[in-house]
């Protein structure tokens, strides 16, 4: 597990949350390659859904 990795898949996911809070698939898509880049130097499977199609409900507020 690298920083760098790690630094690319935290900016990646930040990235894609924004796109998603606005409506921008285009910065969602460009966030969801940043954070496979770093998950797959680290070692881990890419997310493959669609951004935004899996939201854990648990942690949204009711």
């Amino acid at each position: 597990m690298t920083v760098k990795a790690s630094i690319k898949e935290t900016t990646g996911a930040a990235e894609e949350e924004l796109g998603e809070a606005l409506g921008d698939t285009k910065m969602a898509d460009k966030g969801r390659q940043l954070r496979n880049e770093g998950r797959i130097e680290n070692g881990k499977t890419p997310k493959t859904t669609v951004p935004g199609t899996q939201k854990d409900k648990h942690h949204m507020g009711s």
